[in-house]
């Protein structure tokens, strides 16, 4: 903003459109003092613009007649005209999404603990010992069946309404695959709280009906820790204990014992339901995770980025040792420009030599390798040559040099200076 002033100033404001046109054909004309000022300002400078002279003017217009946009006007709403348009405040999703996770953990942990106290307190109430001790008192049944029945009124009484499933690729930009509103997450709160509840009252039941049945003053025998476990582990019945479990068919003697499955067996066949579930709304039916395929998509479109952000940065670190001799179209037009640009003045359009030597002939003063003349474009030499690193980029320098090697022999050369000879 304000340079076609500055320029109009110093009155060069008809040298500013040759100036955008081709920064480096007018500082080296040396006819503009403003182009010989700022040219040493960056090391590099900027790229021929293939614009017309009104495109030019018309670009500077709107850089001298830009504004900034007004302020917004008030606190919840932004005055547009007349209208008014209110600003919606939605929840952060992702912190709901990873809360609500919690949430999800805690339910199912507090669910298996409810199944495993109702199946503890079922199996004793169901036994002989219990009934024999106990007799007709009151099991609390009714009581746990109330607490149970609240819990299933709180799921069916839920209206979530809020939760909002995004398949993959139909987010928006910084959206998780689920919209869990705040509500959402006071409904979750309120259902865990009363699993919680009903986790201490099936406890207490239990505790309960533990101490009537115990007998009294009786002393009991602590069992090692590895047969603890064991037991735990197993569910097996001690050998005292195994004419409980027997079974009333018989074959030569041989009379089969009714061991209960291991525990660990039947919660990780449970688990594997569980997981099963969990695996088809996951993938199949909510969609909200990548199948195989999908994934490899995925991972390979961004494997490919990593890969091109690794050449961008190889190509900075080419030099006079690791350049190559660049063969795509694109390049090869990308090194004409550039060379159009630099090195015009002195070798010609063609290449055939003016002030500097012929670059289309055999014979060559520093070398025809790639290697050899990205050197000499990057460092230039004693005779003349200036230095390009001040002003290319190792790429650029690198496409210039290969479409140096790509010049067909000109009709009316130079005559040859150098030694070394190309076959």
């Amino acid at each position: 903003m304000g340079v076609r002033a500055k320029w109009e100033a110093a009155g060069e404001g008809d040298l500013l459109i040759e100036w955008v046109k081709n920064s480096n054909a007018l500082i080296t004309s040396g006819k503009s003092t403003m182009a010989n000022a700022i040219k040493g300002f960056s090391p590099t400078t900027m790229d021929p613009q293939s614009l017309s002279t009104e495109e030019i003017k018309a670009v500077f217009d709107y850089i001298d007649a830009w504004t900034p946009a007004p302020e917004p006007i008030g606190g919840d709403e932004l005055t547009t005209g007349e209208k008014k348009v209110e600003i919606k405040y939605v929840p952060n999703y992702q912190k709901n999404l990873t809360i609500f996770y919690w949430f999800i953990t805690l339910t199912i942990i507090l669910l298996l603990a409810i199944i495993v106290l109702s199946g503890s307190i079922s199996s004793l109430i169901k036994s002989d010992y219990f009934k024999e001790r106990i007799g007709k008192k009151k099991d609390g049944g009714s009581a746990l069946l109330s607490v149970l029945l609240l819990v299933g009124f709180l799921f069916a009484g839920n209206e979530l309404f809020a939760l909002t499933f995004n398949r993959p690729g139909m987010a928006e930009e910084g959206q998780p695959w689920l919209l869990v509103e705040n509500q959402d997450l006071y409904f979750f709160l309120a259902i865990d709280l009363v699993l919680l509840g009903v986790v201490f009252y099936l406890r207490s039941m239990f505790m309960n009906f533990m101490k009537m049945v115990r007998k009294p003053k009786e002393k009991v025998i602590k069992s090692p820790v590895s047969k603890k476990l064991n037991k735990v582990l197993t569910d097996a019945v001690d050998v005292e204990e195994e004419h409980t479990i027997l079974l009333h068919h018989e074959y030569d003697g041989i009379r089969e014992l009714d061991n209960n499955l291991p525990p660990w067996w039947v919660w990780g066949f449970y688990a594997t339901i569980v997981f099963a579930v969990v695996y088809v709304f996951h993938f199949h039916i909510l969609g909200t995770g990548d199948l195989q395929n999908t994934a490899y998509e995925k991972e390979m479109i961004a494997k490919q980025k990593e890969v091109e952000a690794y050449l961008v940065k190889m190509a900075m670190n080419v030099d006079e040792t690791s350049a190559e001799l660049m063969e795509d179209e694109n390049d090869l037009k990308q090194g004409k420009a550039l060379f159009d640009v630099n090195c015009v003045a002195c070798h010609l359009e063609d290449g055939s030599g003016k002030i500097g030597p012929n670059l289309t002939d055999n014979t060559w003063i520093y070398g025809y390798d790639i290697k050899e003349v990205f050197g000499v474009v990057k460092y230039g030499t004693s005779n003349g040559m200036p230095e390009h690193a001040s002003k290319l980029k190792p790429t650029q320098i690198q496409q210039v040099a290969s479409y140096i090697l790509h010049f067909k022999a000109a009709a009316n050369g130079k005559e040859p200076e150098g030694k070394i000879t190309r076959p």
